[in-house]
């Protein structure tokens, strides 16, 4: 589940990445585990979402017009860019009005996209993501690809692992759209202030992968989203 240091990317291959590196390398046992897992719990739970899936599905076309996913461009493990799968939580084109992210009481967020994410539930076909390899439960979030183009170095460490629906940083800043929503620059807040203080916890991730550790995460989720 990991690849052999000479087969990284070559912008990864570099003296900020190869100590995580060297981590994960020795966890390879708990990298297949968490895959199996991975596997294993999005199948049933894709079975068990697909009703609510598909009246959610409904909610959205009925109360505005645009498709039913949000399809944005995402970079996920060694640097590879895929189209994440999101319930549509804002009016349609809406990344081409504004900000990559997104603040408390943005105008562009939908009456029904704002119940969404309230539960977090916008994210439920992230499942199918899961499922094609694409995202892992837990896992550094992916971040869209201008972002990562200003990355440090040392963050290139979080791509050695698959993007994931949740992790410690999430749960930290699952309210970052209120710390950005007095800023004249969204952007430039986000990219300055608040990745750096994200990614702390992500490189502290990594550098303690294990299994079990993803499992009390998921549970820390759980415990947050309900509040």
């Amino acid at each position: 589940m990991i690849r052999k240091w000479n087969d990284l990317p070559s912008f990864m291959r570099c003296e900020e990445v190869k100590p995580y590196y060297d981590i994960l390398a020795k966890r390879k046992a708990s990298l297949v585990i968490k895959r199996i897992f991975d596997v294993f719990t999005a199948s049933i739970m894709m079975v068990l979402a697909f009703i609510p899936m598909v009246i959610i599905a409904i909610w959205i076309k009925v109360d505005s017009k645009g498709p039913v996913f949000y399809r944005q461009k995402r970079v996920t493990q060694y640097g590879r860019v895929f189209r994440i799968h999101k319930f549509r939580t804002m009016v349609n084109n809406a990344d081409k009005m504004g900000t990559a992210v997104t603040v408390d009481n943005d105008v562009r967020i939908t009456s029904v996209g704002s119940k969404l994410r309230g539960m977090r539930l916008d994210e439920l076909p992230q499942l199918i993501d899961v499922l094609q390899g694409n995202m892992s439960f837990v896992g550094t979030r992916p971040e869209a690809v201008e972002y990562v183009k200003k990355y440090d170095k040392e963050y290139y460490a979080t791509l050695l692992l698959p993007a994931g629906i949740t992790s410690e940083a999430s749960i930290r800043y699952k309210d970052e759209d209120k710390l950005l929503s007095e800023a004249e620059d969204a952007d430039k807040v986000y990219m300055q202030e608040v990745l750096p203080e994200k990614m702390k916890w992500n490189l502290k991730s990594v550098k303690k992968f294990s299994f079990f550790g993803d499992i009390l995460t998921m549970l820390r989720t759980v415990t947050a989203v309900l509040g």
